[in-house]
């Protein structure tokens, strides 16, 4: 038998009704689509780009990157509809940042817990 998991199957139903109450789909699903977007690790990079520079265009995105600007702005397009980022135009030009504090928070403990395994 495995160690992993309970000898006998017994559970705490207060707990279990209060924890399954607790659930908000909505919420859920939000926070999977975060967790899927920063899965990628191109995506990833790009956040954390985002994170250091504050602003970058599309190009400066491709080259930090090494890819070309379609996939730069396939991927950059991905983060803006999740909601990780937010753009504006400048003339011919698109600048990406990341859409708000709670996004920086979380890449910056991501970071941080990233340093605590190496």
């Amino acid at each position: 038998m495995s160690n992993d998991r309970c000898e006998i199957y017994c559970f705490d139903e207060e707990k279990v009704m209060r924890v399954k109450g607790s659930f908000h789909m909505e919420e859920i699903s939000n926070m999977t689509k975060l967790f899927k977007a920063l899965a990628d690790e191109t995506r990833m990079k790009i956040a954390i780009a985002l994170l250091k520079e504050q602003e970058l265009c599309v190009c400066d995105v491709a080259n930090i990157i090494d890819s070309t600007v379609a996939t730069a702005s396939h991927h950059l397009r991905f983060l803006n509809n999740i909601g990780v980022a937010k753009k504006r135009k400048e003339g011919k030009l698109i600048f990406y940042s990341l859409d708000n504090e709670y996004i920086k928070k979380f890449l910056l403990l991501a970071l941080d817990y990233s340093k605590e395994l190496v």
